[in-house]
């Protein structure tokens, strides 16, 4: 461990390692210590017999911004879902698609029995201006919840429930939607404009293609900060005297490190991965409940977007609850059975995730989505409590904490 750097900055997830990298393209000595035995933070991924299990279910869009400054996507093997969404209502499986995505898919996606065609009108009416909008015209729009700016839009309660509700669920881990409008505007700009995705070495091949520049002698695992002050971080390895620090660790663990940071409130999440010997469906797409049993926020059979997240002949499903109680094993695949429309007593159940701290809530204000990171006396925070809770906005953060550390430095 260094006596002395400029820069130390506590966590190797998401946002750590962009401020890293700018840091570094910039020519400032820095440190970067982590606690856990490996990169990445909330983004991991373990292998098991074969499956690729990431640490809950996590995707990656590739209309992100700051992604394509850190990395070629190209290099990750993106395999893709397909841009839409199938809904279970009785005994029917509904399919909806983006139709700039697949244009072929548009007049079914208009007759689908989801909502009205007024509400499916109007539901494209304000994805397209989300997508096509300036994002500052977006986000000087006056805010408030998800859930009451779908119904200022026109949008029934019908297509809220039975589409949108869960949908939206999954993604901001927030069934009550009571994430801020400007969250839902960058949401849906980013589904518009994107393709979702999945690495063909997991989730974890993320943090290790932001991380592969960087010098592998400046990243120390297994060191935990037990303290940070002004010019100072202390580990359990020794002390680091510095002109700045970024704490960039996960709101729990920053709110502990800086007491005079407000605390973040954060969202629960589970994910149940089964093997099947069969794929339930023939194309890589999200499958979620519009029978409205709130049970399943969404599942989807993983191997067909990416094959190489199961063994040959066997496929990987996986289906994700929202909130801190999660049922037992057997009434998600009652339900899976259900959903799926076929029996799944050939199913094994690989392994339950809890990831209890998955992701910020953020509840209106959220403003323009970006929370100061500079805290005063060489202190920044970054992390996505300080943009919008995402892959985007942790790497944004980070990026942005490093570009306020440049600053103070030279002003100094």
């Amino acid at each position: 461990m260094p006596a002395e750097t400029d820069v130390v900055i506590v966590g190797g997830g998401l946002a750590g390692l962009a401020a890293a990298r700018r840091l570094h393209r910039a020519g400032v000595p820095w440190r970067l210590v982590e606690a856990s035995d490996r990169l990445g933070g909330r983004v991991a991924t373990d292998v098991v017999d074969g499956y690729r299990i990431d640490r809950g279910f996590q995707v990656l869009n590739t209309a992100y911004p700051r992604l394509g400054t850190l990395i070629d996507t190209g290099r990750l093997n993106l395999g893709y879902f397909t841009s839409g969404v199938l809904v279970r209502k009785g005994d029917h499986l509904l399919r909806l698609v983006n139709p700039l995505r697949e244009p072929t898919g548009g007049p079914r996606t208009a007759l689908a029995g989801v909502g009205s065609l007024l509400d499916r009108v109007r539901f494209a009416a304000l994805a397209t201006g989300c997508a096509t909008l300036p994002v500052s015209r977006l986000l000087a729009a006056p805010e408030t919840t998800t859930e009451t700016a779908l119904r200022r839009a026109g949008l029934s309660d019908a297509i809220i429930e039975e589409l949108l509700r869960p949908f939206l669920s999954g993604v901001f881990i927030d069934r009550e939607l009571a994430t801020s409008s400007h969250v839902l505007a960058m949401v849906l700009r980013s589904f518009a404009r994107g393709r979702i995705g999945l690495p063909a070495d997991g989730m974890a091949a993320l943090p290790r293609a932001i991380a592969d520049p960087l010098p592998a002698n400046l990243l120390d695992l297994d060191t935990p900060v037990t303290q940070v002050a002004p010019r100072l971080v202390r580990t359990r390895a020794g002390e680091i005297h510095c002109r700045a620090v970024v704490v960039a660790v996960d709101p729990p663990a920053a709110s502990a490190l800086l007491p005079a940071l407000a605390r973040v409130r954060m969202h629960s999440y589970t994910t149940y991965y089964h093997s099947a010997p069969e794929p339930p469906l023939g194309e890589p797409i999200l499958l979620v409940d519009g029978d409205r049993r709130e049970i399943v926020a969404n599942t989807v059979v993983l191997s067909n977007a990416a094959p190489t997240y199961a063994p040959d002949g066997r496929h990987l499903v996986a289906t994700s609850v929202v909130g801190p109680t999660a049922p037992p094993e057997p009434t998600i695949r009652t339900e899976l059975t259900r959903l799926y429309g076929r029996s799944t007593d050939d199913w094994t159940h690989l392994t339950t995730v809890v990831v209890p701290d998955a992701l910020p809530a953020a509840p209106p204000p959220q403003g323009r989505l970006r929370k100061p990171v500079a805290l005063g006396q060489g202190l920044f925070v970054a992390g996505d409590h300080r943009d919008s809770p995402s892959v985007q906005g942790a790497l944004a953060s980070g990026w942005r904490a490093a570009g306020a550390v440049l600053e103070e430095l030279r002003a100094t």
